[in-house]
């Protein structure tokens, strides 16, 4: 594994995180009521300090009423204001040193304010659901919110037995007293604050496909009223499961469940081993089968090897969509380079002032870095040839699993497999902004070993 923490604030959310420590692993007990939403919550947070003491530090926190906190074992002191909760222990924690926080919370949670709308916990007509991309996190639980302290999690949920409890990870328990039931799952791969999903409503739960001996658990969880449309829908899940751990290599994680809501969402949303759908993508036609294989491939690109800071997003989201063009050029629809010309041709008509490797946060989530993104990786891959190509995919998930990475780190390992220089091809697919002439495809070159 390999992690490359980026060093002070990120530059898109500086009011996010902090990079004086790291997290180690969260272990959350939530009670949640759907009827009040009514949310409360204890955190124990094992964490690493870095190299300088810590006389104060903070976590990410939305409006809460604070319990208590507490520095291994003993009352700190703290502010809660604007989303930090800042703490000062007892006594410094002393530079390297392994420390615990234990938080206390509750209140009615809600989205987080940020230029996207409310983003992380959202009450619904009957239930809730947790979409946190990029800030949201603090909306429900205390936490080092940036996307390279990666941590393993341990979640308890209590809340109402007519309800699920669906979040990513193994789920360990489900125990039933009285009228309440109490699910616990555990993530233990390292994961993103902005990556832990959850979702709470009345589904029905059904297996997608026959993982077989050794295969990945898959589950569909969805209002019973969807079910005759998601079985079409995601039929072919498991076959783009297949298919990309061929191309990309073992899938990273131990279990992946895909949750349809009932209400509307504008677009699904990842978080580590789950995705978030909503009902408007369940036609029974297979209408939104590329954003299942976007989402799919997002547990590989984004999850299992995740950005350093905001900056890096294309990393995500260019190969999210090249995965779309690699499952409808392998499963009998257009080939990658065929949906190359038309993204091609959609990116042609419109401002050429987006720059991949730094696009700002107000351009982050703009469509155009989908489509270039792919474009920058459809670009790799004509220079490379198929066959180093896909070795070098592979190399830099595996190489990479569970860390997190750079622009820069992606354009060194690219470079290890290709027979002439790639710097071009980088300055002018990710670091500039005017739109090079469409790649295509060009005779196997030989690539220098890994």
């Amino acid at each position: 594994m390999a992690v490359q923490q980026s060093v002070g604030p990120d530059p898109y959310f500086p009011a996010n995180g902090d990079s004086r420590y790291r997290v180690h692993r969260y272990e959350l007990t939530l009670d949640y009521r759907p009827g009040p939403n009514r949310l409360s919550g204890a955190a124990r947070i094992n964490a690493i300090a870095g190299r300088s003491a810590l006389a104060e530090f903070q976590l990410n926190l939305a409006d809460f009423k604070i319990g208590r906190v507490r520095v291994d074992g003993r009352p700190a002191h703290y502010t809660h204001r604007g989303g930090r909760l800042r703490v000062r222990p007892a006594k410094p924690v002393r530079a390297g040193a392994a420390f615990t926080v234990e938080v206390q919370w509750s209140g009615n949670p809600k989205p987080v304010s940020s230029p996207w709308g409310g983003l992380g916990w959202e009450e619904l007509d009957d239930g809730a659901l947790v979409a946190s991309q990029p800030v949201g996190a603090p909306s429900w639980y205390p936490c080092n919110d940036r996307p390279a302290d990666k941590a393993s999690y341990l979640i308890s949920v209590t809340t109402p037995s007519a309800y699920s409890v669906v979040a990513g990870g193994r789920l360990l328990t489900r125990t039933t007293k009285a009228s309440t039931t109490t699910w616990v799952y555990e993530q233990s791969a390292p994961t993103s604050s902005y990556l832990i999903g959850l979702s709470i409503g009345k589904y029905q739960t059904v297996l997608l496909g026959d993982p077989g001996l050794g295969g990945v658990p898959q589950h569909g969880h969805i209002p019973a009223r969807l079910l005759p449309e998601f079985s079409r829908d995601f039929a072919r899940q498991p076959g783009m499961m297949h298919l990309f751990q061929q191309l990309f290599g073992p899938y990273p994680f131990d279990e992946y469940a895909v949750v349809v809501t009932e209400e509307e969402l504008d677009v699904p949303v990842e978080a580590q081993g789950l995705s978030l759908f909503g009902a408007n993508h369940v036609d029974g036609a297979r209408g939104s089968e590329r954003l299942v294989a976007h989402e799919l491939a997002h547990q590989w690109f984004g999850n299992s090897v995740s950005i350093a800071d905001w900056r890096h997003i294309w990393l995500n989201e260019g190969f999210a969509k090249y995965a779309e063009w690699l499952w409808s050029e392998r499963s009998g629809g257009r080939s990658a380079q065929q949906l190359a010309v038309a993204a091609h041709r959609l990116l042609a008509t419109q401002p050429q002032d987006l720059r991949l490797a730094d696009p700002g946060r107000k351009s982050m989530f703009d469509d155009r870095l989908y489509e270039r993104g792919g474009l920058a990786v459809h670009a790799v891959r004509c220079a490379l040839g198929d066959d180093a190509f896909f070795h070098m995919v592979r190399a830099w998930l595996g190489v990479h699993r569970g860390g997190s990475v750079t622009t820069a780190t992606f354009a060194a390992h690219a470079a290890r497999f290709a027979s002439e220089p790639l710097d071009e091809l980088f300055a002018a697919w990710v670091y500039g902004t005017a739109l090079p002439p469409l790649p295509t495809p060009s005779a196997q070159r030989g690539a220098a070993s890994a």
